[in-house]
């Protein structure tokens, strides 16, 4: 097998240059990352100086490192170990034949990334490629371009944004051939004055198409003409997805199975595909739809990336559903707790309430960060989804869920607790046989710790 770098190769990318020679199977720039014949990039930053962990990094099995000080072990100097990071991940760019896809959106984008990676990596085995975790900022893109190996057949990557600019800066690294906005909402506003900007941010990921491109457009978002006018000087093509008449790729039929998928019938331009979406809830459908279009525009198999679809699991933070034992019986947990915010609140709660439960729903939610001054009153908004979704008890963590507390009042049980911690014996005393929980919250109030303390049973 090729290597995925060589000295050389690293030294022409990054204008650098070489001191003792060596190959590279893997990049990383966390020394806790490196494996055996990895590249380390010793990242300066405000916080931090990976120089600090070479050691560590080569003492973990580092092949070379890139850096920009003097050191005894083989490596490229370069002026900017920051600059070199983006001057790779463009070359690996540069290099490839892949079919490239970005994903970006306010909600679903980890998801759909890793349903259209697997999908593709179904029809196409050990030749899809996608960032990892959330890499999906401006350093977390690079790196994933950076990692992509040669042979690869397609390439999806996951791009964020927290300000203007940012996602036009980082779809110009990745250069996609199909670009997709899974959805708009009111995630990061307290950068943004309005839904309207953070449309037309996202909406920037259209700027790096490749000539010909495919963009792909959530059509039941309210800001669908403001992201297909945003596509329009950049697309070759542009495709609507979702569950409205009209769209481009739509569910003809979307039914609800005795399990927890959904039998799906969708409708694209010129075929149709019946198949089994394992992941429950609304906002999977869009999703899924969302992939299929992908897939279709960079050639892929629409009868493999079905079974895919049919096979995915929950992500961990993300979906994941454990069964966890209780006296008497057991309970159903669903991990939501990576990330939160007023939409996806809402489409999971309404996933909760859909579940066909012997015991009762109970949600632990998290407060929501970044929403500026429009806070309190998107927390004070769950209290509606709350109700709808007929949850028999709320535990509420973190002050910014005070007004939520106030307004839920005596219409359900519900318990309001500072943090995480103090979540879990509340939480531990309320389940029971056959019951249902949520927990779902912005990644800061750390309710995955909540979650790994039920799940593994060291409650």
């Amino acid at each position: 097998m090729n290597s995925l770098w060589t000295a050389s190769e690293i030294a022409d990318a990054t204008a650098g240059f070489v001191h003792g020679d060596f190959e590279a199977n893997g990049v990383a720039f966390d020394s806790r990352e490196i494996t055996a014949g990895d590249l380390f990039i010793a990242m300066k930053g405000e916080a931090t100086d990976g120089h600090r962990f070479l050691g560590q990094a080569f003492a973990a099995g580092a092949a070379g490192a890139i850096v920009s000080e003097e050191i005894d072990q083989p490596h490229v100097h370069v002026a900017d170990t920051v600059k070199a990071l983006n001057d790779l991940g463009r070359a690996s760019r540069v290099r490839t034949n892949a079919r490239i896809a970005g994903v970006t959106g306010s909600v679903g984008k980890t998801g759909t990334k890793e349903a259209l990676y697997a999908a593709l990596d179904r029809a196409a085995p050990g030749k899809a490629h996608r960032s990892v975790k959330s890499y999906n900022n401006h350093t977390g893109v690079p790196l994933s371009l950076a990692r992509m190996p040669r042979e690869t057949c397609f390439g999806i990557f996951e791009m964020g944004m927290s300000a203007p600019g940012e996602l036009a800066a980082l779809t110009r690294l990745v250069r996609p051939h199909v670009a997709i906005v899974t959805a708009i909402a009111p995630a990061h506003r307290a950068f943004f004055a309005s839904d309207e900007e953070i449309a037309d941010a996202k909406g920037e990921i259209f700027e790096g198409l490749e000539e010909g491109g495919t963009a792909l457009v959530p059509f039941d978002s309210p800001h669908r003409g403001r992201l297909i006018a945003a596509a329009g000087p950049h697309a070759g093509t542009i495709l609507t997805f979702g569950l409205g008449e009209g769209a481009d790729i739509r569910a003809r039929e979307a039914m609800v199975m005795s399990g927890a998928g959904t039998l799906v019938t969708a409708i694209l331009p010129d075929s149709e595909i019946t198949f089994t979406l394992s992941q429950p809830g609304e906002h999977w459908v869009s999703n899924a739809l969302a992939v299929l279009g992908a897939v279709h525009a960079m050639g892929g198999d629409l009868a493999q990336a079905g079974l895919a679809l049919a096979d995915m699991t929950g992500l961990k933070g993300r979906g994941e559903r454990h069964r966890i034992d209780v006296e008497g019986g057991a309970a159903l947990l669903i991990d939501e707790s990576y990330n939160a915010n007023p939409a996806s609140m809402r489409a999971t709660l309404k996933t909760l309430g859909a579940e066909k439960v012997a015991g009762r729903r109970i949600a632990v939610l998290g407060s929501m960060k970044e929403l500026g001054e429009t806070s309190d009153a998107f927390h004070v908004g769950l209290a509606e989804p709350i109700e709808a979704a007929c949850v028999d008890h709320v535990i509420l963590v973190g002050e910014e869920m005070a007004p939520l507390a106030k307004v839920l009042g005596a219409k359900v049980k519900m318990t309001h607790v500072p943090d995480a911690s103090s979540a879990l014996e509340p939480l531990e005393e309320a389940i029971g046989p056959g019951d249902a929980i949520l927990v779902k919250g912005s990644n800061s109030m750390g309710l995955a710790a909540l979650v790994e303390a039920l799940a593994s049973g060291k409650s």
